[in-house]
């Protein structure tokens, strides 16, 4: 039987559900995150609506930035407990459509649609769904139905907002080609500015490159961006919600060198991924500390163990000594820091 997986992604979410409880706020512009502070705000933006996002506004932007560009824009913060009670009631819909499911945040999730068998009767499926989450919770979504996960995303993005996109197997080709490089899974901004630097901008060109070429520049993920150029995903529609890593991180009110001040928030980020890591009964093997120091100059060093631990005592040391050598070698003020364990097991 050929694989049909479909995936839905809600429409500029946390912004939208703001419209939904403030009707006033319909055809204006809305952002969502830290508090500007007049411009002078630290963070950055979650979600924007379309309206915002006419004035270049964009999720992870600093949120002085979204007030330079747009001052008179209506600015929330995050009120996550709304949302979270919102995505709970949509993906209870969701999984009426299929029993293999994988939810993958709190606004997309995967389905697999296989036994559709038909992509006409799939996209027939795929619009019951949209309808359904619209008439009992008044929020639009976009839906990509493709051979699998990375053609489906690809195709939810491209028919954004409130839309759906079907790519047939003999259509993925021609989809995928006059895709820009950073469109695709798995290709970050410093991958992209690899690619670029040697003329790559686009996906066709991208396919011009052999996999050992891709493997020599980027490793394993080399191998998967190859096939992934090509329409290749076999990673199957897991319904088990996989935790792949846990962090934390928090932006300074303003740039400091206070090393008492840093390391006094940094034992809290530890100690809350640590009680998040045992609440789950995690062992890991990685430890990273995210480092952003003035002007949103980004570093992150990691050290993966010999052996998976649940050691609080060598979190906190390798973490410590992670953030120390930042310090050591940067001496620009700090804006922001984190912490992440991954390889959980």
């Amino acid at each position: 039987m050929q694989r049909i997986i479909l995936h839905i992604d809600m429409d500029y979410f946390f912004a939208q559900i703001e419209e939904r409880e403030n009707p006033q706020f319909k055809g204006k512009p809305v952002v969502v995150g830290a508090d500007p502070k007049g411009g002078r705000g630290r963070g950055v933006v979650s979600t924007a609506n379309y309206e915002a996002r006419k004035y270049g506004i964009k999720s992870g932007m600093p949120i002085s930035k979204a007030y330079q560009l747009c001052p008179n824009a209506i600015f929330l913060p995050v009120n996550i407990e709304l949302y979270e009670k919102v995505s709970k009631e949509i993906m209870e819909i969701v999984k009426k459509y299929s029993p293999i499911y994988e939810v993958v945040s709190l606004d997309e999730a995967y389905l697999d649609i296989s036994f559709c068998r038909r992509w006409e009767k799939a996209e027939t499926h795929g619009r019951k769904l949209k309808r359904e989450i619209f008439e009992k919770e008044k929020l639009t979504c976009t839906v990509g139905i493709g051979p699998n996960k990375t053609v489906a995303k690809l195709a939810a993005e491209k028919a954004k907002p409130n839309g759906l996109k079907v790519v047939k197997p003999e259509e993925v080709e021609k989809f995928l080609d006059p895709l820009d490089i950073d469109d695709l899974p798995g290709i970050g901004p410093k991958t992209a500015e690899k690619l670029r630097k040697i003329g790559i901008n686009k996906i066709f060109e991208l396919k011009k490159l052999s996999k050992e070429k891709l493997k020599e520049m980027f490793g394993k993920i080399g191998e998967r961006i190859w096939e992934r150029a090509r329409g290749i995903d076999e990673e199957p529609v897991s319904p088990e919600e996989v935790i792949k890593s846990i962090g934390r991180q928090i932006t300074f009110e303003r740039d400091t060198r206070d090393a008492k001040l840093i390391f006094g928030i940094f034992e809290r980020l530890i100690k809350e991924v640590y009680e998040e890591l045992m609440q789950n009964n995690f062992s890991f093997k990685t430890i990273t500390v995210i480092c952003r120091f003035k002007n949103f100059e980004t570093h992150t060093k990691s050290k993966t163990l010999k052996k998976p631990t649940q050691d609080f005592e060598i979190f906190k040391k390798e973490a410590k000594k992670l953030l120390l050598k930042f310090l050591i070698e940067n001496k620009k003020p700090v804006r922001l820091i984190g912490v992440r364990i991954s390889n959980l097991s």
